[in-house]
């Protein structure tokens, strides 16, 4: 969890980036930007930490995994060590924008690199780098000021309710790389350039990524590699997946063993799982353990790609949340249609 509730907003560098491959320039700033007033300042600390409530976090990493090597791991390590060497990374980590967001269809953008000296993370407080690139203009209304003669202008500007793109350079865990959480809104392919090229990040090994790992490979397993090996209908498959959800929410730490058992039961199902987590580890390169603390915040978002409903032709949608022997499936020859059958003790 990272904590801004006390922070401060001490330095900032803004930068305009272009489009090296279509002819655009990059615009490098002479002096940091005078943050003097209060309320502009509140408003760039809202606008920069709005993003960065439940973060996932990231390590610095290079194409040798070895993340003193990355451009933005030595810039932020000078910064962290020298803040009057702020502006001059600042042009830096710009320069290498500029040189990495190659794609004709990456937008031209302003870059914002902001300094906090107080930011708080597990209780603890240290320092952190930003970096933002708003790409999106919205258009706002200006009232005149003349109370006698009301006037309207309009003007395009940046939304401070939302990020384009942004990352938060946390001044721990350095031996690995720092702590790095980043957000980016596009979604689009092209923009895989800000996490992978400029960036150049890998994830953190703790339990966010260790519980969003392991409840990947198990969607995969059952949603794949048992539909190949089992006799499985649709209801066998969500019941799999709700007791995989349900193992983890409803315990704080994973262990194995004790999860195989309760979830797959049987040896030779399990057998065939760990059979396939080890491929696929083999083939994501992503990494798993036999026990670690679950994380409530990564069980919360990937259970919502574990998929309980059960479609029916376009007529209905069933939602199973619970023991699928209560559910009963049939044919009727007579009418030539498949049904199921529910059974229930009280209707909500």
């Amino acid at each position: 969890m990272v904590s801004f509730s006390n922070s401060t907003l001490e330095l900032l560098s803004i930068h305009n980036i272009g489009n090296k491959t279509n002819g655009d320039e990059l615009t490098i700033s002479k002096t940091v930007t005078d943050i003097s007033d209060e309320r502009l300042k509140d408003m760039l600390l809202r606008y920069f930490s709005n993003a960065f409530s439940t973060p996932e976090y990231y390590h610095f990493t290079s194409s040798n995994d070895d993340h003193t090597l990355n451009p933005l791991f030595k810039f932020a390590d000078t910064i962290f060590n020298d803040t009057d060497a702020f502006h001059l990374n600042t042009v830096n980590i710009a320069k290498h924008l500029f040189e990495t967001a190659l794609h004709p269809q990456i937008k031209p953008g302003d870059l914002f690199v902001a300094y906090f000296p107080d930011v708080v993370i597990d209780e603890q407080i240290t320092k952190a780098i930003g970096i933002f690139k708003s790409e999106e203009k919205d258009a706002f209304l200006k009232l005149g000021e003349d109370p006698k003669h009301m006037s309207l202008a309009y003007d395009d500007g940046i939304s401070i309710n939302k990020m384009d793109k942004g990352c938060l350079i946390l001044n721990t865990d350095g031996d690995k790389g720092f702590r790095v959480c980043t957000i980016d809104r596009s979604g689009k392919s092209e923009a895989l350039y800000w996490k992978d090229s400029f960036l150049k990040l890998k994830p953190a090994s703790d339990e966010y990524h260790l519980t969003r790992n392991y409840l990947d490979v198990c969607k995969n397993f059952v949603t794949t590699q048992m539909e190949q090996e089992y006799e499985m209908n649709k209801t066998d498959k969500i019941d799999f997946l709700n007791k995989t959800v349900d193992y983890f929410k409803h315990n704080e730490a994973f262990d194995e063993h004790s999860f195989l058992n309760e979830v797959f039961e049987d040896k030779d199902v399990i057998k065939s799982f760990n059979k396939f987590k080890t491929a696929y580890v083999n083939e994501s390169g992503i990494e798993l353990e036999d026990s670690f603390e679950i994380s409530g915040q990564a069980v919360k978002k990937q259970s919502r790609v574990f998929k309980s409903i059960l479609k029916l032709d376009k007529n209905f949608h069933i939602y199973i949340h619970g023991d699928k022997e209560l559910i009963e499936k049939g044919y009727d020859a007579g009418r030539g249609k498949h049904y199921y059958k529910i059974y229930f003790d009280e209707e909500a």
